[in-house]
């Protein structure tokens, strides 16, 4: 950190089948920090973000990782994924380094509390719930889960048994594909055997639209279900018009339309900007970087790492504009929002 600027490290895929994710969540929070910086940025000092591509692998995110501890980084922020983010906690942790607003909802970055890692978003064990009520209030009872091979599919995986163990159920079959792979044909055959009622899928958007893809080909009627991570958008451009029976977990106020004040601010941020377009993972991005605006505001000048994860304790019953976070010494899951989406055929995202 310099008297000029705070620099913040984000490791995330920027190339290659889960590029959206990061490319996405980046733009977010650019535009927020865009419009901060423009006003002089926070008492006196532009945020900006260095940004490593990892490609979604753990051992590129951990040498990314490393760079930016070396380069004195003021925090790592907006890391993209699970079992990324699981390989560099660890370098985090050792080094005091705020690691704020990582995408992921895994249960392994929240639990054993970390002063050190911050959430701004409600956990995969809260979207998989969600996701079982609604499958299981319309009296559906064979679900299938399709999950990718990893620490963020294992993450999905759990949360999807414990909800369904709640109700003395278990999934009926399980399928994996391989992280960065759209391989699905084994997963596929298997699922697809079992002839279940509904399939909840734990993976990012490439590989996922294929199992759909392929699913509805070989005739399958039933809904799918995805978490939040899957890149809602992204699916959605995957898909075309198979979209339709397709629902999405949301962690994040609605971002296509001003239902918020929150969602009209990311709106009109967007606004003049050409060739970009409302999504959920932008929005993800543009949330987390409010919220880390906030907490530089109110740690002061004088800024130092622990007191920003200090003056995030400090956002207690925060309301961004519809959107309420809330923290504390020991509470460093900010919001605990999920909501259910529907994908349509013709291309739009319906609450």
């Amino acid at each position: 950190m310099s008297d000029t600027a705070i620099v913040l490290g984000q490791s995330g895929p920027f190339t290659g089948p889960s590029a959206q994710l990061g490319l996405q969540f980046n733009i977010g929070a650019q535009l927020y920090l865009d419009q901060v910086n423009a006003q002089g940025g926070v008492h006196g000092r532009r945020i900006e973000i260095q940004r490593l591509d990892d490609g979604y692998e753990p051992e590129r995110c951990v040498a990314n990782t490393k760079q930016f501890i070396a380069d004195g980084v003021f925090a790592l922020f907006g890391y993209v994924g699970t079992p990324t983010s699981l390989a560099a906690l660890p370098l985090a942790t050792a080094a005091k380094l705020p690691f704020f607003a990582p995408f992921t909802g895994a249960q392994a970055l929240r639990e054993p509390f970390n002063r050190y890692v911050i959430h701004v978003r409600a956990s995969y064990f809260e979207e998989t719930a969600a996701i079982v009520r609604q499958v299981t209030s319309v009296g559906i009872k064979k679900v299938a889960v399709f999950y990718q091979n990893d620490a963020y599919g294992q993450a999905g995986l759990e949360g999807v048994q414990r909800a369904l163990k709640a109700l003395d159920l278990a999934p009926t079959v399980v399928g994996t594909v391989e992280r960065n792979s759209t391989d699905v044909a084994q997963a596929l055959k298997a699922i697809l055997a079992a002839k279940p009622e509904a399939i909840v899928q734990i993976g990012a958007y490439k590989a996922c639209a294929t199992f759909i893809r392929l699913a509805r080909q070989q005739g399958y009627g039933g809904n799918f279900y995805n978490v939040s991570f899957v890149g809602t958008q992204a699916l959605l451009d995957e898909l075309g018009s198979v979209a339709k029976g397709v629902s999405v977990s949301q962690v994040m106020p609605f971002p296509y339309s001003p239902a918020t004040p929150l969602s009209g601010e990311y709106l009109a941020a967007l606004k003049d900007k050409r060739g970009l377009s409302p999504n959920y993972t932008g929005m993800e991005g543009f949330v987390a970087a409010k919220v880390l605006v906030e907490a530089l505001k109110r740690a002061g000048r004088g800024v130092t790492r622990e007191g920003f994860i200090d003056a995030i304790d400090g956002l207690k019953n925060v309301n961004l504009g519809g959107f309420p976070i809330d923290f504390g010494p020991q509470k460093h899951t900010g919001s605990h929002f999920v909501e259910l989406t529907l994908l349509t055929e013709d291309g739009r995202v319906r609450r």
